[in-house]
């Protein structure tokens, strides 16, 4: 417990150093303000934006498409990881060639893809974030499988339990370090992905209004949605990286 106290202490101690360096380059002229403007002047542009009803829509829209994608990808992306971890062989052996091809296409290109499928309403954004957040959370459940300590197999198979008790008993908390391994890096992909979405097809959502603010050169807006996508996703990862201590003090309690 003090460890991880500390560890977080180290973390808002760097933050807080980053912060003062960037508002002292600022004020001492070694940033143009054109492009890079202060962190104050951030934060200023930030409460004002927060006072537009329109933007705080926004975040609520993006937030909703950014969750629903990466709960879409969590219930697809773990039981893939099951079935292709080496536990079903069979359709290990038929699956995974598939499944390697198509985690190389690029999200990008499926765009259009889903587009005509899906349309151009919810449905597309929250497929691509789908897509892309599914993978690092399948094959982290993969992983994690395929390394389950055997010596605790052995030791679980002596007492004679059934093939599907020594999954859930054994194989599935061993695995759930490296689920939540590919949990948290998807959590990233999902706020990343949704931009993009947003910025390619949509009318609303903090990436549509990023675009809007290149459109119209407003660095200082550009910057303080920027910071709100950051802080959403880093909010995002503290709940998962709670969750997973839940998880893990259970673990250790049974």
């Amino acid at each position: 417990m003090k460890k991880r106290k500390r560890d977080v202490a180290y973390k808002f101690l760097i933050i807080v150093i980053f912060i003062l360096i960037w508002e002292a380059s600022s004020r001492l002229g070694l940033l143009d303000p054109q492009f890079i403007p202060s962190f104050s002047n951030i934060v200023d542009t930030l409460f004002n934006i927060f006072l537009s009803e329109n933007f705080i829509v926004n975040v609520g829209i993006s937030v909703e498409r950014a969750l629903l994608g990466f709960i879409v990808s969590i219930l697809i992306g773990i039981p893939l990881g099951f079935l292709l971890g080496g536990w079903f062989q069979k359709l290990d052996l038929v699956m995974e060639p598939v499944i390697e091809i198509f985690s190389q296409v690029n999200p990008f290109i499926l765009f259009h893809i889903f587009l005509l499928l899906l349309g151009i309403g919810e449905g597309t954004k929250i497929a691509v974030i789908a897509w892309t957040c599914t993978w690092p959370i399948m094959f982290n459940t993969i992983y994690g499988i395929r390394h389950v300590d055997q010596l605790l197999l052995k030791e679980a198979r002596s007492f004679g339990i059934t093939r599907t008790k020594l999954f859930y008993k054994v194989v599935v908390p061993a695995t759930l370090p490296s689920i939540f391994v590919g949990i948290r890096i998807s959590a990233g992909y999902s706020f990343f992905m949704l931009i993009a979405a947003e910025m390619m097809g949509a009318s609303s959502g903090l990436g549509w209004l990023l675009l809007s603010y290149q459109q119209i050169y407003d660095i200082k807006r550009i910057f303080a949605t920027a910071v709100i996508i950051a802080f959403l996703g880093l909010i995002l990862d503290i709940i998962i990286k709670n969750i997973q201590n839940v998880f893990a003090a259970g673990r250790e309690n049974n």
